[in-house]
């Protein structure tokens, strides 16, 4: 069965109800949450999606995450994607919301942060691959490995907002 998710407008505010599929299908904002996992070092999780994932199979990323069920929040789809796709408890911390227009269609992003064990279970069906980066090591990575196009703007707009931030 589809997912159903919250169609919202670009302040963010609910239109509806609707399934996944028809969002993304009539170009339609609905709320994705994404955690950037750091460890206690500082390092960024980066995964390799699954070959059988319908979206994107192959491709890296720098954040987990993924479509808020219809009545979740932000933190609340995030902690969950973090349960199912790596097999951990965390309370991820909400930053900034956008509206993205890389993917598969317009969304509105919720990026949050976390720290998380170094030791994770992730979901082979989910994650084919991971590991953790310094800054530097994820910026000479981009260019080399095939990123989702969420990566490239979730870590661009993430690295700005700690700059900004500390």
């Amino acid at each position: 069965m589809d997912e159903l998710v919250e169609r919202v407008d670009g302040r963010d505010r609910v239109l509806g109800v609707v399934s996944r599929r028809q969002a993304v299908r009539e170009g339609w904002l609905h709320r994705v949450a994404v955690t950037v996992c750091r460890d206690e070092d500082g390092r960024i999780l980066v995964h390799r999606r699954s070959e059988q994932l319908s979206r994107f199979p192959g491709l890296y990323e720098v954040a987990v995450g993924g479509a808020a069920n219809a009545g979740e929040s932000y933190e609340q789809a995030a902690a969950r994607e973090l349960a199912e796709e790596l097999g951990i408890r965390a309370l991820p911390r909400l930053l900034f919301t956008f509206t993205n227009r890389s993917g598969l269609s317009p969304h509105r992003l919720g990026v949050h942060e976390a720290v998380v064990p170094n030791a994770v279970a992730p979901d082979p069906d989910e994650v084919a691959w991971h590991g953790r980066l310094t800054e530097p090591e994820l910026s000479s990575a981009l260019p080399e490995r095939h990123f989702t196009p969420d990566s490239r703007e979730t870590l661009s707009r993430y690295l700005a907002f700690r700059s900004a931030h500390s």
